[in-house]
């Protein structure tokens, strides 16, 4: 199909995510992609784009890795798809084995059983598996003898996923202000990236864990970066103060490793970096490489063991798709990836280059400021105009007629590419955001 056909039927029927569809619709010219490789997506009419930030954060092993079409192609010709409730099957047992294997603390002899990541629940994306945790949390309280622990603390900033409920554990004003009605009373405290450092966020976090150690069922972060309000990063310190603190007051730890799972900062999880282990993790995104809409929840021992004797206590909770045996396929094969392929040491080599590259690029272009970056995110702001800010979008275009396909937010341009990255392939990258940001900014 010619590229103008598939934007007339676009324009006349798709609504877009994130998108202001009245002005798509009457001036915007989208890419129209035809197929994908390796760090490259091409277009219809044959224009190769530079993925900077792996599609919306999934593929982090590249686009159509062979690995991952082997075994999504080998497990799509024997089951493609088999509930789970009541049914298991060689692919979900296996792989939540291997999950619960890598897990942090999975390794620490001192960490006893019950704190430990034992146990695999799937669901199909991150919204989900933040909503299993949520949900998870909750009736643990209710059926375990604290039925007052109902509200959660969460960060200014945070984004957790799209549902009611982890929209509810937002802290992003402009994806949760419309919805207030409906969402749950939350306890919001200042971001730890924020001016003040994360010494004063923790200091609320530990002051509402003082004043009502009766009513939180938990606290929800994302562990060192805050993606999708601008790609806010903060100390590990801080989620090592938090996951004291939750002790102290005896409540649980979620940590929505979504974005920052399996590598993205440098180590296989950003809890890692602080030596943390949650009581609850939610993974999507990378879990996949790409192919497949898939999520896992891992919870510890001690909370799944809140949900055993009569029936009545059990998790009533589930998706058709969830755990089916193509996700669990392919996910097994990306964990199989990193092993052999030593994802985590690529990572290690390559994140001095962005960190250096967005320092650089502050330091000689006028306008730009706060340079930062863990592991392979890279990120600096064009002043502080936030996420309906157009800076970020003027950026977008020069980048686009480069050959680069780097979305930004808001006045935030960052890039969050594929981990196996090749070297000369990152450099063309960094180059490429540096000269568009030097179009749009000058120097």
């Amino acid at each position: 199909m010619e590229r103008a056909n598939i934007v007339l039927l676009d324009k006349a029927h798709v609504w877009h995510p994130y998108t202001a569809m009245e002005a798509y619709i009457a001036a915007t010219q989208p890419l129209v992609i035809d197929r994908a490789e390796g760090c490259y997506l091409f277009d219809v009419d044959g224009k190769r784009y530079l993925d900077a930030n792996g599609s919306w954060w999934v593929s982090t092993l590249g686009h159509r890795h062979p690995r991952l079409l082997r075994a999504l192609t080998e497990q799509a010709g024997k089951l493609p798809h088999v509930s789970l409730a009541g049914i298991t099957h060689e692919p979900a047992a296996a792989l939540a084995t291997e999950l619960a294997a890598i897990a942090p603390g999975a390794d620490r002899p001192e960490i006893p059983l019950a704190e430990k990541l034992t146990r695999v629940f799937y669901s199909d994306n991150g919204s989900t598996a933040v909503e299993v945790a949520i949900k998870m949390v909750a009736q643990y309280w209710a059926q375990n003898g604290r039925p007052r622990r109902t509200r959660f603390i969460t960060l200014s900033g945070a984004f957790h996923g799209e549902t009611l409920g982890s929209t509810s554990v937002g802290g992003v004003p402009l994806f949760r202000e419309v919805f207030g009605p409906l969402l749950f009373d939350v306890v919001h405290v200042p971001s730890p990236a924020e001016e003040g450092g994360w010494e004063r966020a923790f200091n609320q976090v530990q002051a509402a864990l003082r004043e009502n150690p009766e009513e939180i069922a938990g606290v929800i972060v994302e562990p060192v970066i805050q993606g999708a309000s601008g790609m806010q990063m903060y100390s590990p310190d801080f989620l090592r103060a938090v996951r004291e603190a939750t002790r102290a007051v005896d409540t649980f730890l979620i940590a929505d490793e979504v974005f920052t799972g399996l590598g993205r900062t440098g180590a296989r999880f950003a809890v890692d970096l602080a030596g943390v282990v949650p009581d609850v993790l939610c993974l999507a995104k990378a879990l996949s490489g790409g192919l497949m809409p898939f999520a896992a929840t891992l919870a510890s021992e001690r909370l799944f063991s809140g949900f055993l004797g009569a029936s009545s206590r059990a998790l009533y909770y589930g998706h058709s798709y969830c755990g089916n045996p193509l996700g669990a396929a392919v996910a097994r094969e990306v964990l199989a990836v990193y092993r052999t392929e030593d994802i985590l040491g690529q990572v290690a080599r390559k994140a001095p280059l962005v960190k250096a590259a967005f320092e650089r690029m502050a330091a000689s272009i006028p306008g730009l400021v706060r340079p930062r970056a863990v592991g392979m995110v890279g990120a600096v702001d064009l002043g502080g105009g936030g996420y309906l800010a157009s800076g970020g979008w003027r950026v977008y275009e020069a980048a686009k007629r480069r050959g680069l396909y780097l979305r930004p937010l808001g006045d935030t341009v960052y890039i969050a590419p594929a981990l196996n990255i090749p070297d000369s392939v990152l450099e063309e990258l960094l180059s490429g955001v540096e000269e568009s940001l030097r179009e749009v900014a000058g120097g």
